[in-house]
């Protein structure tokens, strides 16, 4: 299983899109600043993330969202995921 994730600093509230085999382990590695891309800028809370059964798809859904370069269509996964729960 392969995830694609948002996540967001709390400090700042910025956006990180990624892609991971294992989410936990990975928001983690980003709270102890070893993610180069988010070290000291966090602690960071997961807000998203979507399952793939390969790691090709995650990292096409991570680019896509990336390739968006839109924080409202971020929100827009991030509030219509919590509508769904």
């Amino acid at each position: 299983m392969f995830y694609t994730y948002i996540i967001q600093s709390v400090k700042s509230g910025r956006y990180y899109i990624g892609h991971t085999s294992n989410i936990d382990e990975r928001l983690e590695r980003h709270n102890r600043g070893k993610v180069n891309a988010t070290k000291n800028k966090g602690p960071w809370i997961i807000k998203y993330f979507e399952t793939y059964k390969t790691k090709s798809e995650a990292n096409s859904r991570e680019l896509y969202i990336k390739s968006m370069k839109s924080r409202v269509f971020i929100d827009k996964l991030i509030s219509n995921s919590s509508k769904e729960n």
